[in-house]
């Protein structure tokens, strides 16, 4: 979070390229298996003019920003129950090699999917040599998750709610759970932190908690300002590839690879119900699956308290951010003091995406902390309990 700011003005001054259907979805669905049973503010620049359907010059797709399946990432694509939740949840897995190998599970952010954290998970798989699973899901109202009713409610604790119910419905007994380490970027961030010790009253070993470019200073500072930047955006894409193109020219994302495994769910056919038409995204062919305006009632929701939680959590904490900006003095108190561990992954080619933009880096920051704080057992004595430093 500490460059969302910075990223969304670069996006705002960029080229917006603009958006014939593709047949990705129905690719995706044959490439991967099926498993288990199953901001008003006046501040800021001011916004770009949107282009209107009349204004626009469609172009054919670019060959260049193909979209790539999550196939070749992840080993399952699942699609879980949370009947309590009303919810079918998408969810993409690897598990670890052995019985009793841990998981890393990912909360993606506002607007992004499960698929964001595709390089970064086989990434780790590489890293871990598989004995590590990794979990991403998409959050409800985003991706390919649907819902039997009203989705959106998009609140700090309907969010938390989401998360540990499934969990808990994918390791229904906590005495054989694998140990579990939460990794959210940006708004997923939050909701882990907040999950964490619920999780843990469960008795759900947590190794740690990883929070990816979000500091509540900064995220607070940041919101008023949201409404502008939102402005800048393209309100839909005349194909796939226009989208991963307009993400990629724009900076929002640095890692072209990345973003053409990620950014097809993000964006769904103009006829789609999984999103609303509006008047702004008629004539385009696809539209964004979560429109952020429309998750604006809930920014309030997202980030306050969030640096004290944080710190307050009885498990490891790391913090990774994208740059060095300072930390808000909560954090800056709490890193005197030792409280957690912080990587700023600072340098070219890397914003507030910091998991899509060099994965191979993050994936060897997050071994090091998995490998720091797993459980170790010997001659059934535990002599380094989980998240324990």
């Amino acid at each position: 979070m500490s460059s969302l700011y910075r990223s969304a003005i670069s996006a705002r001054i960029a080229k917006l390229p603009q958006l014939p259907q593709t047949d990705e979805d129905d690719d995706e669905q044959a490439e991967i298996s099926h498993g288990i049973g199953e901001l008003s503010t006046g501040m800021g620049p001011p916004p770009l003019p949107r282009l209107s359907m009349y204004t626009r010059n469609p172009k054919p797709p670019n060959p260049e920003f193909k979209p790539l399946s999550p196939a070749s990432y992840f080993s399952q694509a699942l699609q879980i129950s949370l009947p309590t939740r009303a919810l079918d949840v998408r969810v993409y897995y690897t598990p670890p090699k052995y019985d009793g190998g841990g998981v890393i599970v990912f909360h993606h952010g506002a607007g992004y999917s499960g698929t964001s954290f595709a390089c970064l998970a086989k990434e780790i798989s590489e890293v871990m040599k598989d004995d590590v699973g990794v979990l991403a899901f998409d959050a409800r109202r985003h991706g390919k998750t649907t819902s039997s009713q009203s989705d959106e409610d998009l609140s700090i604790n309907v969010l938390v709610e989401d998360f540990c119910a499934l969990l808990r419905t994918i390791y229904p007994d906590v005495s054989i759970a694998p140990n579990l380490m939460l990794v959210g970027h940006s708004m997923g961030g939050s909701v882990c932190v907040r999950a964490c010790p619920i999780l843990q009253q469960y008795k759900y070993n947590i190794t740690g908690v990883a929070v990816l470019d979000v500091v509540e200073g900064t995220a607070v500072e940041a919101l008023p300002h949201m409404h502008a930047i939102l402005n800048s955006r393209p309100e839909g894409f005349d194909s796939v590839e226009e989208a991963i193109e307009w993400h990629v020219n724009t900076g929002l994302i640095h890692n072209p690879a990345s973003a053409r495994v990620s950014i097809p769910s993000i964006v769904v056919p103009a006829d789609s119900p999984l999103a609303p038409s509006t008047r702004a995204n008629t004539g385009f062919k696809y539209k964004w699956r979560t429109p952020l305006r429309s998750t604006a009632p809930y920014w309030d929701s997202w980030f306050p308290s969030l640096s004290s939680l944080f710190l307050g959590l009885r498990s490891a904490r790391l913090l990774v951010l994208a740059g060095a900006e300072r930390l808000d003095t909560t954090l800056m108190v709490g890193q005197m003091q030792g409280k957690f561990w912080l990587e700023v992954m600072a340098g070219s080619g890397v914003g507030h995406l910091v998991h899509e933009d060099d994965p191979t880096k993050l994936a060897a920051i997050l071994a090091d902390f998995w490998r720091r704080n797993e459980r170790i057992v010997i001659r059934g004595n535990v002599i380094k309990t989980v998240g324990e430093v």
